[in-house]
């Protein structure tokens, strides 16, 4: 998978070649689907939600340009796969997921496989987790009408913040960073996710 569906379409951080294979993405799956595992495509994980192509959850991890000493916000926790790449690549991981029986299939996943920096909280994600802001990088797995506008204020300076954009044609995983006052974006290609549901999502 590294090899020819990772390194061979452009991810070339290291560190998230690095954690993309030292995580089973099958232990994210209903059993029924772990022969599928590694397919390069999304796959169902229940409540109408999928599993990234690791493609996507590598160009996401890649964008976010993390060292290592970062606190991260993920929006969608899902199955909880890319809640575990990401432990592997910043010091504090906090996850929202607004499906309890998603949110419990994960925290469940992670402890199998002893995480033990990731906070797994239920809620609105697209509103963030402001209690536990400023983040260095904010990791969105749906696609949002707009950057929300609660997540952006919750970026430190300097701070990345990946989003599929849905224009209604289709979708732009977009990174942004801050930069004071200012946002720099950068489109990183076409993309397809499920909507982000919420206050400042559809």
């Amino acid at each position: 998978m590294v090899e020819r569906q990772l390194r061979g379409r452009g991810i070339e951080d290291e560190r998230v070649l690095t954690a993309m294979g030292r995580v089973p993405r099958e232990a994210f799956l209903p059993v029924r689907l772990r022969d599928r595992a590694y397919a390069d495509s999304a796959l169902p994980i229940g409540e109408r939600q999928t599993i990234s192509q690791p493609w996507i959850v590598a160009a996401i991890c890649q964008a976010l340009e993390l060292g290592g000493a970062e606190r991260v916000l993920e929006v969608g926790t899902g199955s909880g796969y890319s809640a575990c790449v990401l432990s592997l690549l910043a010091a504090e991981v906090v996850s929202v997921e607004r499906h309890r029986a998603l949110a419990a299939g994960a925290r469940e996943a992670l402890a199998s496989l002893g995480v033990a920096n990731v906070e797994l909280t239920r809620g609105d994600g697209s509103l963030g987790v402001p209690g536990r802001a400023p983040f260095a990088a904010i990791a969105v797995h749906a696609a949002a009408p707009a950057p929300p506008p609660a997540l952006i204020a919750q970026l430190e300076e300097g701070g990345r913040l990946v989003v599929p954009v849905s224009s209604g044609a289709e979708e732009v995983l977009t990174v942004l960073r801050r930069r004071g006052t200012e946002l720099e974006a950068k489109a990183l290609g076409p993309c397809r996710f499920v909507p982000l549901v919420g206050a400042e999502g559809f």
